[in-house]
């Protein structure tokens, strides 16, 4: 659980004295959905797919809604989804580089094993800035239409966590405990001499993001349009960072063992939540900063005209 004593002799000895009931959900998933010859399709991958595709549809009902020609949507998706690759595999590659090091080519040949969030995130915004700025459509407001779509996505692309297992927490005797097979343990945290696969269930991280990042998904549609007429270009990518940044700093006060840290053993993926919590709310402020309380967030200007996609 959260909080606490973290020493490896107090909170493990006391885990293993405890006991826990068997896990509720006890299935070890194999990771590949489908054997091809030599290669095999993951879960993983099959649920980045699914997501992006979810991504594309709603995108393009929150770009019309907002003056953006729905057909933009598909023309910035293979600039921002090959940025978002390669800005996931950077972030992993940097957080398990003592992997890599020894091995630099693992990290552009198969299997692709890990990706980071946060890279993704990073390299797909770049993407739908180099695409659309250059087409006079307000980028913050091209970053609000694809944000619901985005916590779909996310929520979604999680699972994949599930059938790698991966993402997990620390032993629980919650009723929704899963089950993490030896081979997938971390060795020095949870070793199955100490907490045996059938009577050891663990808090399953990603299902507590995946539900969250989807229910942030429904919220920020609410926003767009409960409080249209008071929000400004950007205001819904800003409500992204405050929800997923206190989602992920949360949560990342269950992981122990596998999560990148910096100085002091503060996990990065924290730190880089509170920096967007911060930015998020920093940047509201900002572009509310002149507007009455009884004054609509603008009238739509010429940007908020269709626009014929270019490309």
């Amino acid at each position: 659980m959260p909080g606490g004593e973290r020493g490896p002799a107090s909170l493990e000895s006391r885990e293993a004295e405890r006991g826990y009931p068997a896990p509720v959900i006890d299935i070890t998933p194999d990771p590949i959905a489908l054997q091809l010859g030599p290669l095999g399709i993951g879960w993983y991958g099959l649920g980045y797919v699914l997501g992006v595709a979810v991504l594309v549809l709603v995108t393009q009902r929150e770009a019309a809604r907002r003056g953006i020609d729905p057909r933009h949507v598909t023309g910035v998706l293979v600039l921002s989804a090959v940025l978002a690759i390669i800005g996931a595999r950077l972030y992993h590659v940097i957080d398990q580089w003592h992997i890599y090091s020894n091995d630099l080519l693992a990290i552009v040949l198969p299997p692709y094993s890990g990706l980071g969030l946060y890279g993704g995130v990073a390299g797909a915004a770049l993407g739908i800035i180099l695409y659309f700025r250059p087409r006079a459509i307000p980028v913050w407001r091209a970053l609000d239409a694809v944000i619901p779509g985005t916590f779909f996505a996310q929520g979604i692309a999680r699972w994949g966590n599930f059938f790698n297992q991966e993402l997990y927490g620390p032993p629980t005797d919650a009723p929704w405990g899963i089950a993490i097979d030896c081979a997938h343990r971390i060795v020095d945290r949870y070793p199955c001499e100490r907490f045996p696969e059938a009577t050891t269930g663990f808090h399953p991280l990603f299902f507590y993001e995946s539900a969250l990042t989807i229910t942030g998904g429904f919220v920020a549609m609410w926003l767009g349009r409960r409080f249209a007429h008071r929000l400004r270009d950007g205001d819904v990518a800003s409500f992204w960072a405050i929800w997923y940044g206190a989602v992920r700093s949360f949560l990342e006060t269950f992981r122990e063992g596998y999560n990148w840290t910096v100085a002091g053993g503060i996990p990065t993926a924290q730190l880089i939540g509170v920096g967007l919590i911060i930015f998020g709310i920093v940047t509201i402020l900002w572009r509310h900063r002149n507007q009455p309380h009884d004054e609509p967030a603008g009238d739509p200007g010429p940007a908020d005209e269709v626009k014929p996609a270019t490309g």
